[in-house]
């Protein structure tokens, strides 16, 4: 198969979107042949807002039925590559919409709400983002885990502190996931992963969706899909070809508000970081040029069936074994 055929044949998976939903850019998302995607619902959100942002998710994929279908299970995403559709999988970039009631993990799973992060960037009632002091996973935190893990929900810590994310790690019965993130390999960053981070998680089962967010890549916006490409065989060396995905965190159609919203504790208080001008790596813009990355990765030396799981056949098993269908 040459990269093209590949590309169209395989499981397409994107670990991680945070894109403004619209009709334009689920077209795009078909463009770029993708099966599947981790759709964010929620940041700062509470309990209330998070379900007025699932309501609306529901009305866009109601609306564009003939692209998206919703994703409930692996089935789904099988389902969905077979109709020629994109999967919408929603999920958290912070637990803060569970607030202080464990029963609400039941209640999100049961609205599609499949993956969740433990917290984002700063404390919650879960833990300790990677902008502060990390406290480690609280109490309560551990309760969530147990129930996320009984529900079947990913627990995901991209945007977690190492000491939490550790915590997670280790009382988490279930395998769990940097859904996005970069090697500190390559750039010094708070949101980058060390290596022995890296491996910890490797070694627990767990999972890494490797991100392409121009901040934290080696060459910033003058990054190339090629950047990209080094960023995930770096992390492939690292966890092995079972253990590796992609979660780009792509933000197309975003504005600036938007950033000022996720660079702010809680999307009003104190800075927590600024991005700058933010990019996508070129040769990945947008999402429509995922088959670019396929192409890509061929180039780099990987085989056709690393090329199959790095792109979303390891997405589907982790998620299997979390959701237990």
């Amino acid at each position: 198969m040459n990269a093209a055929e590949l590309h169209k044949d395989a499981i397409v998976i994107d670990g991680l979107i945070c894109a403004k939903w619209n009709r334009e850019l689920f077209e795009d998302m078909s463009k770029g042949g993708l099966t599947a995607a981790n759709c964010t619902v929620s940041f700062w959100e509470n309990f209330q807002n998070t379900v007025n942002n699932v309501v609306e998710m529901n009305q866009l994929i109601e609306a564009s039925s003939d692209l998206l279908l919703k994703v409930h299970t692996t089935a789904d995403i099988h389902r969905a590559k077979q109709e020629g559709k994109t999967g919408v999988m929603m999920g958290f970039q912070n637990a803060n919409a569970y607030e202080d009631q464990i029963g609400y993990v039941q209640v999100f799973k049961d609205l599609g709400v499949g993956i969740v992060q433990m917290c984002y960037n700063t404390q919650n009632l879960v833990g300790t983002g990677c902008y502060e002091r990390d406290g480690g996973l609280s109490g309560f935190g551990r309760e969530i885990v147990a129930e996320m893990n009984r529900v079947g929900v990913l627990c995901d810590l991209s945007h977690v502190g190492a000491k939490t994310s550790e915590e997670v790690i280790l009382e988490s019965k279930k395998r769990v996931a940097y859904s996005h993130c970069l090697p500190t390999g390559l750039k010094e960053h708070p949101r980058n992963k060390s290596d022995a981070e890296l491996k910890f998680i490797a070694d627990h089962g767990g999972f890494v969706g490797v991100t392409m967010f121009a901040p934290f890549l080696k060459n910033g916006i003058d990054s190339t899909i090629e950047d990209y490409v080094e960023a995930i065989e770096y992390i492939y060396n690292i966890v092995g070809e079972d253990s590796i995905g992609i979660g780009t965190d792509f933000t197309q159609g975003q504005d600036q508000n938007f950033f000022e919203y996720l660079t702010h504790d809680k999307g009003y208080a104190r800075r927590l970081t600024r991005f700058g001008k933010i990019i996508n790596p070129e040769g990945i813009r947008t999402v429509g040029e995922f088959p670019n990355l396929t192409e890509a990765l061929l180039r780099r030396g990987f085989s056709e069936t690393q090329v199959r799981k790095i792109m979303g056949e390891n997405w589907v098993t982790l998620l299997k074994d979390v959701w237990g269908a």
